[in-house]
């Protein structure tokens, strides 16, 4: 199996769902978009995981890869591609899909609980993490459902943490269970400037002294996997993109 990654700054890699990939026997590639990379053809892809980044999906004059990389996404889901999407890829896939991106009411950076939803427990997917657990966040941006998506986890501060399309071989998470304590160090580093005063945002001291979290997190990401592994082991069907 080839699962293949979109990395959109340096400072946020595959963190924990590396470990998982390689002990699973994953070979395991990389399109550094930040530095002016091409994404590989579909057939050197069976996975592909959209990572997250600071950016907007609405900035393509500033970052002009954004409209190459919407287009390599949906040839992925239309060629029966398992796709993953965290943060930003979950903002990506959604409106690829024909969801609209858009600015949150809150900001929500920090160790939140995010609850499953009905349609959450009874996915094959969703339905082995827990109806209530702590995950890792840094977003501000939100997405209307795409048509034809499920909506599979809450939280106080967003409505759609989560969901799954075509019954979990598309899936997007908002918020984060790939994180490792180095990855958040990173981002803490590069993106100091944007913990600021805010209902759902939590101060540096406060996101790094939860390392129980971690443990928590990582569990709940090799849980997840698995499933997904499980329920789709071989993908290569062409598939509606849903439009």
């Amino acid at each position: 199996m080839k699962l293949h990654y979109l990395q959109h700054v340096p400072f946020e890699g595959l963190a924990n769902i590396e470990n998982w990939a390689r002990v699973r026997g994953f070979s395991i590639t990389g399109t550094r978009l930040y530095a002016g990379a091409n994404p590989p053809a579909l057939d050197a892809v069976d996975w592909l995981v959209v990572m997250g980044g600071p950016m907007n999906i609405y900035e393509e004059s500033s970052y002009p890869w954004l409209k190459e990389e919407k287009k390599f996404i949906e040839k992925a889901i239309q060629s029966g591609k398992v796709v993953l999407g965290i943060c930003l890829g979950a903002q990506l896939i959604a409106d690829v899909l024909g969801g609209r991106v858009y600015r949150n009411p809150h900001k929500e950076i920090g160790w939140f609980n995010v609850s499953l939803t009905p349609e959450a427990r009874a996915s094959r997917l969703f339905s082995v993490l827990p109806d209530r657990f702590t995950a890792f966040h840094w977003h501000g941006d939100t997405f209307h459902l795409p048509p034809g998506a499920e909506r599979t986890a809450e939280s106080e501060a967003c409505a759609v943490q989560a969901f799954q399309y075509d019954g979990g071989r598309v899936t997007g998470l908002q918020f984060h269970l790939e994180s490792s304590g180095e990855s958040i160090r990173l981002l803490i580093s590069h993106c100091r400037d944007e913990l600021t005063a805010g209902a759902y945002i939590q101060d540096e001291g406060t996101i790094l002294s939860r390392p129980q979290h971690i443990l928590e997190i990582s569990r709940n990401m090799n849980l997840f996997l698995d499933r997904l592994k499980g329920a789709f082991p071989a993908c290569s069907a062409e598939v509606s993109s849903g439009r």
